[in-house]
């Protein structure tokens, strides 16, 4: 099986090197420098449960340099989903389909909509990782799984040989009977972390122990779970108390994408995050005041600029 990873970031460049390093035939999509690095050095992933060197990967920038693949991890920002949906369009020539591992909740529609909704599943990644410098993973804590599974019936045994390679790979991997219900969750909880570590500038560790920046954390969460309920997404009664349970068992260093990405000056994906939940909200009237005020927050520098920092006074 060619499983092509379209976007090497943190979160494919973690994955696809477990899997290249069981054995598996693995392409790697990325670009400038840091696919110049996996080139001359190979792709490093550093990890508490295990570092992997895949010393000479197949990489490009490319995709229709590389053979048609049975199973595409799409692993890209939320801002690029469709430029990077339609330059994957050859690795589908033989019928693979495309496993969505994106934040937010609505790239199978937005993936569908470019290669067809046959090809596309979801996906959930449930992991902490970044590219610590062009080349290089850094996978924050031991928490590494992924979820996904079938759209359509026809998808299943395409999901099920992937859990089998992942598996093989040492990787923590379920196909799960209701994929969007699996987005919505991780959304809930991602909402939160990402727009209150990124507005705070601060890691989760002190987002959670602060009582005021706490409350505004499960209040995020509270607002995001509401909209789910509301469009009809089975979320249990207990969900947010069991996540902020769930925030006090990982590490205090943990930072969301969104955070490294503001502070590099990147592009933020604040529109599919916060954003999204204001959009989706509004129409069906749900209150969504915390999520509004941080989308508002971040929006001059959802196209790309660095924190002004104030300057020094004598």
């Amino acid at each position: 099986m060619h499983i092509a990873v379209m976007g090497a970031g943190g979160v494919g460049g973690y994955f696809g090197a477990r899997l290249a390093a069981a054995g598996h035939d693995v392409s790697f999509v990325a670009r400038g420098r840091h696919l110049a690095a996996i080139r001359a050095s190979g792709l490093v992933v550093k990890s508490a449960i295990g570092d992997v060197t895949i010393a000479a990967p197949r990489a490009t920038d490319d995709p229709a340099t590389l053979s048609p693949a049975d199973v595409v991890l799409f692993t890209v920002k939320l801002w690029d989903t469709e430029t990077a949906a339609r330059a994957l369009r050859p690795l589908l020539a033989r019928g693979g389909v495309v496993i969505p591992l994106q934040n937010g909740v609505e790239s199978i529609d937005r993936v569908a909509a470019v290669v067809g909704a046959e090809q596309v599943m979801g996906g959930v990644a449930i992991i902490a990782a970044t590219i610590g410098e062009p080349g290089v993973i850094v996978h924050t804590g031991t928490m590494a799984r992924l979820r996904f599974g079938p759209v359509l019936p026809v998808q299943r045994p395409a999901a099920e040989a992937m859990r089998t390679a992942l598996e093989d790979a040492g990787v923590d991997a379920e196909v799960v009977p209701d994929v969007r219900r699996a987005l919505w969750e991780k959304f809930v909880f991602l909402v939160a972390l990402s727009g209150l570590t990124a507005i705070s500038g601060q890691p989760l560790g002190v987002v959670r122990s602060d009582p005021e920046l706490r409350a505004q954390f499960e209040a995020a969460m509270v607002e995001a779970w509401s909209l789910a309920r509301v469009r009809g997404v089975a979320l249990a009664d207990d969900f947010v108390a069991a996540q902020m349970r769930f925030a006090d068992t990982l590490p205090h260093e943990m930072r969301s994408s969104m955070l490294n990405d503001l502070v590099a000056g990147n592009r933020l994906e604040a529109p599919w995050l916060c954003g999204a939940v204001e959009r989706m909200a509004k129409p069906l009237r749900v209150a969504t005041p915390i999520n509004n005020a941080i989308h508002a927050a971040l929006v001059p520098y959802c196209d790309g600029r660095h924190i002004a920092r104030p300057k020094e006074t004598a």
